[in-house]
């Protein structure tokens, strides 16, 4: 008998990232082909019309850009940063696994949120460190308090999403600007805002604040939720100096993002009047969604994001199925101490319409059933 392959022990025990079921697969499932999918978070108006027409010119035969110089241009230029702070990666979720791999070293200690974004954990597990976990407080907001106690033990990096993914909520700029002076010199603060553009006007922009600082950060955004270049995969971190930029760099696989990304972000950034307009949509429609959930005396945190974080009352796999079973996909959370919520996508107003539908018919089932929570 063959003796089994050693293994990375940090790698083998890694828990599955939760991505959700796509439509091909509930097709399959439930026999529908009308599916709403409000699962991933993504645009339901898809991307500028722009992107289409510049992918018109692509010549698959070549390879991209490396260095994705005329990417990384136009985002110094919308953003005031210096290009050689700026990592262009295949979706957000690679820098994260890029800072990961720049930064930490076996047993480092690593803070992250619960209920929170489960590549946070995942890809620093993936590298030997250990996760130090702080709770949100009861009703679902940042614990100010308990996140500035946990960097007083000086973790080698504090991965925080605003706005939060799962929950929704943003820090307020006094909130931020707490944080910000809590973090030690040898922590690395990675302020993941992958929903930044969801945010309201009023509302703090995580890289200008961190800009005046004298800290060690690393901010993340992506394409992929309000652009609605999802399935291309191309995401950016800006980073506090252009040393910590080229670690990141050296870190990720060369050639990793593909030419069509790369040509379609370039064209979503020159029709930035378009994305502001499908943004302010899903925020209306992220409006009518919660009042319609809080008068079914549901738990909705506040979100400021593209989609809602609900305590549906029953255990979120049971709901999953339900839902399923009337054309709409939601992602069943299943993080200890969160497993009767669910997390749905703001989509198109009658896809709206038909989860809520099939929300009261779930909440009737279970008035009827008297099912636990």
């Amino acid at each position: 008998m063959v003796e089994p392959l050693r293994l990375n022990p940090y790698v083998a025990e890694l828990p599955p990232y939760n991505a959700g079921m796509n439509i091909a697969v509930a097709r399959s499932k439930t026999g529908l082909t009308d599916i709403a999918a409000l699962a991933s978070n993504e645009n339901p108006y898809g991307c500028s019309p722009k992107v289409a027409a510049a992918l018109a010119d692509l010549d698959p035969s070549r390879y991209a850009d490396p260095a994705c110089v005329i990417l990384r241009d136009a985002l110094s230029k919308k953003l005031g940063v210096d290009g050689d702070r700026i990592v262009i990666g295949n979706g957000s979720e690679e820098m994260i696994a890029a800072v990961c791999r720049a930064v930490l070293r076996p047993f480092a200690t690593v803070v992250a949120m619960t209920p929170g974004f489960g590549l946070h954990e995942i890809e620093p597990r993936a590298n030997g460190a250990q996760i130090v976990r702080i709770p949100m407080t009861k009703d679902l907001r940042f614990d100010l308090e308990a996140m500035t106690i946990a960097l007083r033990d000086k973790p080698s990096i504090f991965f925080i999403s605003s706005p939060s993914n799962p929950v929704g909520p943003a820090l307020e700029r006094d909130q931020l600007s707490r944080l910000i002076a809590a973090v030690p010199k040898k922590t690395l603060l990675v302020f993941d805002e992958a929903y930044f553009e969801f945010c309201d006007e009023n509302m703090p922009d995580g890289l200008e604040l961190l800009a005046k600082s004298a800290i060690s950060y690393v901010v993340l955004r992506t394409f992929s939720k309000a652009y609605g270049l999802a399935g291309l995969r191309v995401g950016y971190a800006v980073a506090s100096d252009a040393r910590l930029a080229q670690a990141m760099s050296s870190a990720k696989t060369p050639f990793n993002v593909n030419a069509a990304a790369q040509l379609a972000a370039v064209a979503a950034l020159e029709d930035e009047g378009w994305m502001r307009g499908s943004v302010a949509k899903v925020i209306g429609e992220r409006r009518r969604m919660a009042e319609a959930m809080t008068s079914l005396g549901l738990f909705v945190p506040q979100s400021r994001t593209n989609f809602l974080f609900i305590d549906i009352g029953c255990d979120s796999t049971i709901a999953f199925d339900h839902f399923l079973s009337h054309g709409v996909i939601v992602k069943p959370w299943k993080e200890p101490g969160f497993t009767s919520f669910i997390r749905v996508t703001v989509g198109l107003p009658a896809q709206n319409d038909r989860f809520l539908d099939a929300l009261r018919l779930l909440k009737e089932k279970l008035l009827e059933a008297d099912v636990p929570s």
